[in-house]
């Protein structure tokens, strides 16, 4: 109880803090609106999505509700009476596994891993026409654990439980999660990126491109180059046509408040010769080590031209943020706080963390991940309007873990990147969403959570959704329409189930964002 008070009590004095510092005049030229104020088709207000990186879901929830002491003999998670079970990895999957290795249990002192192979050609060869036997030898990366003992390629079939990701599973303990979701397309995080707020990775402008390589097939993103509009990219940068929309368009047509907050986005100084901002912030992991806190191809506005905040500009006020002026809805972490503890909160949050906490195999850990999903979650509830909003929790891409399901693919490919069912073949290639090729889907299964007082207790949802099903949700709710010309929205299923708009629950769950374990519920 102390914890929570004092919890109750920092997030307060912060609120506190930011009013006082603030001019009044800095709250002028919104007329007083925040998201409260939009019209919604649902009792969600606010929709926070975090948007993490580079997690299949028996990776992280493939035994689910059943988790196995640590090594140093710890125990976090117990799992509720009547919780339902998933779509997991059964006895005969995690002994007679079809794929060279078989999964086994990545302990918390595990934690850190490298990266797997996550490409869209070796993430289709991997599933093998539907045999899921190949992750080994095209999705595994050989890697050594804390002790310097080589794991091998083998990796790749790793999983951890709810005694790492301790967190998460008490999140789907208390609310509701779905176990038949998938990345949008095969491939990395440029594409399940773009697929969020677009349902459309086809459309790379010619006049655009630079040393893109494979990177782009068929006028489709399919890896991982930085996007063109923004001036702490890379030297491999595309960008996406001007007749193309995002939800950040419509949304700002509508003139509904939204915007996108990442960790490390506000410029660390210009570059003298260039004249180019730079982006070099750092922050620290957990085990001590430093890692660069901006990625800009996480950063999929930046790829249209007409949502890009190039120089990273700051908002001109805080009562400005999710409105539109120079920084064009495209914001650092910090400034969703400044706006939420203002009263300010937009309708729609895209929430993305520094490099260190988003999760990504090698640069982050799940120790890491959950310190940014559990402080930002309390954050949250401490909030007047955390009866109107509801967080979404999604992942990028699969980064190459083992996950034993495959998902339906609607819409096919044949182009030279494409493998699923052969060489240059992800069935015949035909599709009935554009015709547009190198977008082969749907991709891997990864966790899909939602923490609201609008979201079911306890409850496993098994609707087919993507990625794409956030942008439809978001569609929907604020009466948008649909993105159009090929986009994967108008085919995705609903994140609807997850919730119960019929009856608002009175309580809050915070837990310990280095343990994962629930320290305080309450009720209003």
């Amino acid at each position: 109880m102390i914890r929570k008070h004092l919890r109750w009590l920092t997030a307060g004095v912060l609120a506190c803090n930011l009013t006082l510092m603030t001019p009044f005049s800095a709250f002028a030229g919104n007329n007083g609106k925040d998201g409260d104020d939009f019209k919604s088709d649902t009792p969600i207000k606010h929709l926070v999505v975090i948007f993490q990186e580079n997690v299949s879901f028996d990776h992280y929830f493939g035994t689910y509700p059943h988790a196995e002491p640590n090594l140093d003999k710890s125990v976090y998670f117990h799992a509720k009476s009547g919780t339902p079970t998933v779509n997991g990895l059964n006895i005969g999957l995690l002994t007679h596994n079809p794929n060279s290795a078989q999964p086994f249990r990545l302990d918390r002192s595990q934690n850190h891993t490298c990266d797997m192979n996550h490409d869209y050609t070796p993430e289709q060869q991997a599933v093998d026409a539907g045999l899921m036997d190949k992750f080994v030898e095209f999705a595994g990366t050989a890697c050594t654990d804390a002790n310097e003992v080589s794991l091998g390629k083998g990796i790749v079939m790793g999983y951890y439980d709810g005694n790492v990701v301790t967190g998460l599973w008490n999140y789907a303990q208390f609310f509701a999660m779905n176990d038949n979701s998938y990345g949008t397309v095969f491939g990395p995080s440029t594409p399940g990126a773009l697929n969020l707020i677009s349902g459309q990775t086809w459309g790379v402008d010619p006049a655009a491109q630079v040393n893109t390589g494979g990177d782009v097939v068929a006028d489709s993103v399919i890896g991982d180059p930085d996007p063109f509009y923004d001036d702490c990219s890379g030297s491999e940068q595309v960008g996406m046509l001007s007749t193309n929309k995002n939800v950040g368009d419509l949304l700002t047509a509508k003139g509904i408040t939204w915007g996108w907050f990442q960790g490390g986005f506000k410029p660390t100084g210009t570059d003298p010769k260039t004249g180019k901002v730079q982006c070099n912030a750092a922050t620290t992991r957990l085990d001590g080590t430093v890692v660069h806190a901006y990625s800009p191809h996480h950063e999929p506005f930046q790829y249209y031209k007409s949502t890009s905040n190039q120089k990273h500009l700051p908002p001109t006020s805080v009562s400005m943020i999710g409105f539109t002026d120079q920084a064009n809805h495209q914001y650092d972490l910090s400034d969703f706080w400044n706006a939420a503890f203002s009263g300010n909160l937009p309708a729609v949050s895209f929430l993305k963390a520094n490099r260190a906490q988003d999760g990504h195999a090698n640069n982050s850990t799940p120790l890491d991940e959950q310190v940014f999903l559990v402080d930002t979650i309390n954050k949250l509830q401490s909030l007047s309007e955390w009866k109107e909003i509801a967080v979404v929790i999604a992942w990028d891409d699969s980064d190459g873990w083992y996950d034993h399901q495959m998902g339906p693919i609607v819409n096919q490919s044949a182009t030279a990147a494409d493998a699923l069912s052969g060489p240059g073949m992800c069935g015949t290639g035909t599709n009935a969403l554009g015709g547009f090729q190198a977008r082969c889907g749907y991709g891997p299964r990864l966790p899909l959570q939602v923490v609201s007082p609008w979201a079911k207790k306890n409850f496993v949802d098994g609707t087919l959704t993507d990625q794409s099903s956030i942008l439809r949700f978001i569609e929907d709710n604020w009466d948008l329409g649909r993105i159009g010309d090929g986009s994967f929205d108008t085919i995705a299923g609903p994140i609807n189930n997850m919730f119960d708009f019929n009856h608002r629950r009175h309580d809050k769950v915070f837990l310990d964002t280095l343990t994962g374990q629930v320290v305080a519920t309450e009720s209003e």
